[in-house]
């Protein structure tokens, strides 16, 4: 096959049942629908990790990502010594373009706006990381003039900077700024495939839009679509709507410049919506009925919207149900590609070409899940897991095991009923799966999947038998 044009697309923060082609009947995203209708719907499509960080990192890598300490969103960076899209991408004569949310790393050895971060021994920009081309924050921004600062109780504009801001190409952004953040970093892409056809290049983009992370903001134009709705909605649905409209722009360049048939599109969401809805209704993301939200291993926190649209491979209308997860954009791309790994690390996703060709039904892999936070953070999630074609088991390999779960989730997709003492074999043997997993995960931790000596930013997290 022509080596395809590659392009990853990221919302931050959108749940399961924020898309039309999901069956949101409210917010309105007319392009992704049409992308979804004429290509593959997932519809067990997981997130690498239940918040942002963890997840781009497996995008990127196709591993897990406690092997190299991206544990937490702004905890840790993405090692140089990791093999990435990017890299793999590049060395096949790839032109390649990161825009928007970055989260792998600091962008300024000298600065972050997170206190906590200690920027030099953090800085692993997407230009140090074989990203030709870039225009991307370290962290959120306003999803509406996105350099502004905002009061996020009030949602006040503050006459200051908010402290992450745009770099372009290394050098802080100052040029078009304003206004909606989804078109201001599309405004970057679209030249940068415009200029790889140009070329003669394929290309390969991360498009990774802030929309809906907080703060959520949308524009007057995009509010008054959503006039019907409280406040709140109104900013939540018009900042989706808007990347939607950036969506259909991207699509609509592809086409007039004659590739959007050799173009792979990958569109999914890093990880379950904000928050708990409240009686303020403050977080108004919806998991389509799923079980918890965002930081949870439950599936309202990590099973997310997902499409392919790939003309001549992913066939019009065909919904695939199999366990899919942003881990396996790695090794799908790698066996499209026919690339060789030039070493053996381990690879914690799974290619989905036999998936996408409707050559495979089943999962050949589970998919493994660890983050660590406050019981309530997780909406009462145990803190480690593994998805196979049709049972979830949660754990903390605690030793009498009280607080495992087992869901069976073809019957059982919200997870209610708890089959753990059904299922004790099948927990005893998963949980030893994740023992072995977790050792696994402890050696690449500590450098020993790499050639050269490394050092871990923070020591492996122990399995504690209980949440913090």
């Amino acid at each position: 096959m022509n080596k395809p044009n590659i392009i990853l697309m990221m919302c931050d923060d959108l749940g399961y049942g924020d898309v039309g082609f999901n069956g949101n009947a409210v917010i309105q995203t007319p392009n992704l629908d049409r992308l979804a209708s004429n290509g593959i719907r997932f519809t067990r499509f997981y997130a690498g990790g239940p918040v942002c960080s963890p997840t781009r990192g497996t995008c990127l890598t196709g591993r897990h990502y406690f092997r190299y300490g991206i544990t937490h969103a702004n905890r840790g960076h993405l090692p140089t010594q990791e093999i990435t899209l990017a890299r793999m991408l590049k060395s096949l004569g790839y032109a390649t373009g990161h825009f928007g949310k970055w989260h792998l790393g600091t962008l300024d050895a000298n600065y972050s706006g997170k206190a906590n971060r200690d920027p030099a021994r953090n800085y692993a920009p997407p230009w140090a990381r074989d990203y030709d081309e870039s225009f991307a924050t370290e962290y959120a921004v306003p999803t509406w003039d996105p350099t502004r600062d905002i009061d996020q109780k009030t949602g006040e504009r503050l006459d200051r900077a908010w402290a992450s801001p745009y770099y372009e190409n290394g050098e802080l952004a100052t040029e078009n700024l304003a206004g909606c953040d989804s078109r201001v970093l599309m405004d970057r892409a679209l030249p940068f495939v415009e200029k790889a056809v140009e070329n003669g290049a394929p290309f390969f983009a991360t498009v990774w839009f802030h929309a809906p992370h907080a703060p959520v903001v949308a524009g007057p134009a995009y509010r008054a679509r959503y006039a019907g709705y409280s406040e709140d909605e109104q900013h939540y649905y018009g900042c989706v709507t808007a990347v939607d409209d950036q969506v259909g722009r991207l699509y609509r360049t592809l086409e007039a410049l004659g590739v959007a048939q050799n173009t792979m599109i990958w569109f999914c969401s890093d990880n379950g919506p904000e928050g708990r809805t409240g009686a303020d209704g403050r977080h108004r993301g919806s998991t389509g009925g799923l079980r918890g939200r965002k930081r949870s291993l439950f599936d309202g926190g990590v099973g997310v919207p997902a499409l392919l649209h790939w003309p001549g491979f992913a066939a019009p209308g065909r919904v695939v149900d199999m366990p899919c997860s942003t881990l396996d954009y790695f090794p799908t791309i790698a066996e499209v590609m026919g690339y060789e790994m030039l070493d053996d690390r381990p690879i914690d996703g799974a290619s989905l070409l036999p998936a996408i060709a409707g050559e495979m039904t089943e999962r050949p892999m589970p998919i493994p899940y660890r983050f660590i936070s406050q019981k309530a953070s997780m909406f009462d999630a145990p803190t480690i897991a593994m998805i196979d074609n049709r049972y979830k088991c949660l754990t903390n390999l605690s030793r009498d095991g009280r607080e495992d779960l087992c869901f069976d989730m073809l019957a059982d997709r919200a997870e209610t009923t708890n089959l753990a003492a059904q299922q004790r074999e099948r927990l005893g043997q998963t949980r030893e799966t994740l023992r072995e997993w977790l050792r696994s995960c402890e050696h690449s931790h500590n450098g020993g999947d790499y050639a050269e000596p490394f050092e871990p930013v923070a020591p492996f997290e122990v399995v504690t038998g209980d949440w913090p």
